[in-house]
């Protein structure tokens, strides 16, 4: 039997500028603004469909596989 593994946003936060556009987009309001200096996203929340990466302008969102 083979592991399922789920998708998840994860946000570079050294270069995350908080401008909140990841935050907007996210369907599921998985995504917050930290302490007004980078996007966190809730791993119970998300389900890895990739809006926020999209829609990041500075590119620092990545989907990635996790073990479910």
């Amino acid at each position: 039997m083979g592991t399922k593994k789920k998708r998840r946003a994860v946000v570079n936060g050294t270069v995350c500028v908080a401008c909140g556009c990841c935050v907007k987009i996210c369907p599921l309001s998985a995504i917050r603004i930290w302490r007004g200096i980078w996007a966190e996203v809730d791993p119970e929340r998300c389900v890895g469909c990739g809006k926020c990466a999209k829609e990041c302008p500075a590119s620092v969102i990545e989907v990635q596989e996790v073990q479910a």
